[in-house]
């Protein structure tokens, strides 16, 4: 009996004295993680206040240019909706956003399949897959204005060497960057040749995350190679390729600086793009309110078709769990 008293007195004592510890533990606990906090804030502070003085503060001035005239310097006049009638219905304008899809249509495709097939391919090299990965990346680290001047030299009608195998294997060896017909190929070979690197890095990580077991199961039921890849490979990575398709057409809407090495301020029409105009007509014409229109309405495309893009995905696109 007295045992069982003081057993009871010491629960007692226990349970009125927790009271006393636990608000100390948890006002320590509110400490640390306050300052860990702050000290997370204090290391974010630096990114932060780049994004905000380089991007997000320029994006929000230019949606406001966009409804305004303004050269830069004078006073800005309230335009309403005038820079973006003016946009639309230039007839250069129109050229260059036709200019702008068809460099798309050329490059993201081409860009996306021979990143698989190199892909493919690499899965089969063997101890020499970091050499020859290397070698495929090696352009999409470099400048784009130093990918531009060398494919300047490559282009030249005179002593181009593409031009000159073309010729030795019974083609015609085409003007590139002087033939309206060949100007946005053109541009669309050099996409595809920097940007290769990427998509293959890409489409090898892809390919390494599939389930071996999916492929064995495939084989034991007779497919061939082709089969494979089109049932069970391809739609395993499509997660991979809605991602792809995403960023590559966001890049292939704004190229300009292949154009500017090509032609500096002087491109043709057949060779503009809507970026190049949106340079052009900023610092060429110093009239940024429809500069800033522009820009707005190409960032609105993009939206649009990236919201198709993502609308769609649940037709084709498969995740695995």
């Amino acid at each position: 009996m007295a045992i069982s008293s003081t057993g009871s007195q010491a629960r007692a004592r226990l349970t009125s004295a927790a009271p006393d510890v636990h608000p100390d533990r948890r006002s320590r606990r509110r400490r640390r993680r306050g300052g860990d906090t702050a000290a997370g804030y204090l290391f974010l502070a630096p990114q932060l206040l780049g994004l905000v003085v380089f991007m997000v503060g320029p994006l929000l001035f230019a949606l406001v240019l966009a409804f305004y005239h303004w050269d830069g310097f004078g006073t800005r006049s309230f335009a309403g909706l005038s820079n973006f009638a003016e946009v639309v219905s230039s007839p250069r304008i129109q050229r260059s956003a036709v200019n702008t899809v068809w460099f798309t249509v050329l490059q993201v495709p081409g860009l996306m399949l021979s990143g698989l097939f190199f892909a493919v391919l690499m899965q089969r090299a063997g101890k020499l897959t970091p050499v020859y990965r290397l070698a495929f990346f090696a352009p999409v680290i470099t400048s784009s204005v130093a990918v531009a001047a060398i494919w300047l030299w490559l282009f030249n009608p005179n002593i181009s060497p593409v031009n000159n195998a073309l010729r030795e294997i019974g083609l015609p060896a085409p003007n590139w960057l002087q033939d309206a017909r060949f100007v946005i190929p053109a541009f669309a070979i050099v996409g595809i040749w920097q940007g290769l690197g990427y998509q293959l890095v890409m489409f090898m990580a892809g390919l390494q995350s599939i389930d071996r077991s999916y492929l064995e199961a495939a084989l034991l039921d007779g497919c061939s190679e082709w089969q494979k890849l089109r049932h069970v490979t391809i739609p395993l990575l499509s997660p991979t390729i809605l991602f792809l398709s995403i960023t590559s057409i966001i890049g292939s809407f704004q190229v300009f600086d292949y154009i500017y090495v090509f032609f500096d301020d002087r491109a043709p029409d057949s060779a503009r793009t809507i970026v190049y105009e949106v340079v052009r007509i900023a610092f060429g014409e110093f009239n940024f309110g429809e500069a800033s229109a522009l820009a707005l309405l190409l960032f609105l495309a993009l939206l649009v078709v990236t919201g198709c893009q993502l609308a769609a995905q649940k037709k084709w696109v498969h995740y695995t769990e």
